[in-house]
């Protein structure tokens, strides 16, 4: 839930979020509860709004999928996450660090006056937007993106639209 002002009164608005999530190197579900296997080593979209639009946020989240030695399965080397003017990126191992637009920075961080903050979550990263854009990253093999349903039907990416 979340406050919000209806009427000049304060309210409780009931919040709902889509999930898409992306583990062990091939396994995605996707936002409309879809779920492959894809074993690509490329960089992909995961998630980004379908046509650019004024009243939507501009944001992406991509992943960068390599090869593992030994192996027939593909895993994430990083994972890219652009917002407005701002590219984070979380490079696999690099725990308790992020890149923001190049620059290595230690956790928390918080960026554009507070509209996005990056943060330890047990052993994984979580990335919060202020128009409610959740990116958790175990600096591994295991991504979960959350986006609020108003978003539902206008993003575009491995994680569906």
């Amino acid at each position: 839930e979340r406050c919000e002002m209806v009427d000049g009164q304060p309210e409780c608005v009931q919040e709902t979020f889509s999930t898409c999530w992306l583990t062990g190197g091939p396994h995605y579900h996707t936002f409309d509860g879809k779920s492959f296997d894809f074993m690509g080593t490329c960089a992909y979209t995961l998630t980004t709004i379908c046509n650019p639009d004024p009243s939507l946020p501009a944001f992406s989240v991509e992943v960068k999928k390599e090869k593992k030695e030994n192996s027939k399965v593909s895993s994430i080397s990083f994972i890219t996450i652009h917002v407005d003017n701002i590219t984070v990126t979380a490079v696999q191992s690099e725990n308790g660090m992020v890149r923001v637009n190049n620059q290595r920075s230690r956790l928390p961080v918080s960026l554009l006056h507070g509209k996005l903050r990056i943060h330890q979550k047990g052993k994984s990263m979580l990335i919060q937007s202020n128009f409610n854009l959740k990116v958790l990253y175990n600096w591994n093999d295991h991504v979960v993106i959350k986006l609020p349903a108003a978003l539902s039907g206008k993003v575009c990416g491995m994680c569906g639209n």
